[in-house]
């Protein structure tokens, strides 16, 4: 799956677009390497965002077929760490 569209999937950004906006922005890195939207993603990857407010830490646990409804998204991944930002 595009690491675009699990972002909107599991819940961590609510739009693909601007799930696409912050990879194009290389604020998300997988495995500690810069992502662009289109990288693929399996279990077990890393993904730590730079969401301005906060840097989130979270590895996937799940990588889904389709869409999975709002109470199942939180099992998709698993968070590692949360920094606030100053």
């Amino acid at each position: 799956m595009r690491l675009d569209q699990f972002l909107k999937v599991s819940r961590i950004i609510k739009r693909r677009t601007i799930a696409k906006a912050v990879c194009d922005d290389d604020r998300i890195e997988v495995n500690g390497h810069p992502a662009k939207a289109g990288k693929e993603v399996q279990e077990g990857d890393v993904l730590r965002l730079n969401l301005n407010s906060k840097i989130l830490t979270c590895q996937i646990l799940s990588v889904p077929k389709g869409n999975v409804n709002m109470s199942q998204a939180p099992s998709l991944y698993k968070i590692l760490s949360e920094e606030g930002v100053e």
